[in-house]
């Protein structure tokens, strides 16, 4: 049986989350549910910047606000490097915001596959 890797779909509209030293408020990233696309837990993550971001994810918006704290020696946050695309699971009512050292964007896209 092959193992089947199947190019990324989005599934929901792009958020934009401009990352600065202080988190912006913590955005709400749901997928569209219908009955050809069923329910994605997938995020693409996508770094434009020139910066790492610090991405806060949660179950509300204080709680991923909390967890976009930059990383000094243990934290919740995901860093992103400058560049980076990443596809990540985070359950589908998930709230997404970040942090860098200076300003940087991250597009943020519910959907499925790598």
């Amino acid at each position: 049986m092959a193992n089947e890797q199947s190019a990324f779909f989005p599934n929901g509209p792009t958020v934009v989350i401009t990352a600065n030293s202080s988190a912006p408020t913590a955005a709400q990233i749901l997928p569209t549910f219908t009955a050809v696309t069923p329910p994605t837990n997938q995020y693409r993550v996508v770094n434009v910047g020139s910066v790492t971001a610090f991405l806060g994810v949660g179950a509300t918006a204080a709680i991923a606000v909390t967890n976009a704290a930059a990383v000094t020696t243990t934290g919740n946050a995901v860093p992103i490097v400058a560049g980076a695309v990443e596809v990540f699971n985070f359950p589908p009512t998930s709230f997404f915001t970040a942090t860098a050292a200076s300003s940087t964007t991250l597009y943020i896209t519910p959907g499925q596959g790598l």
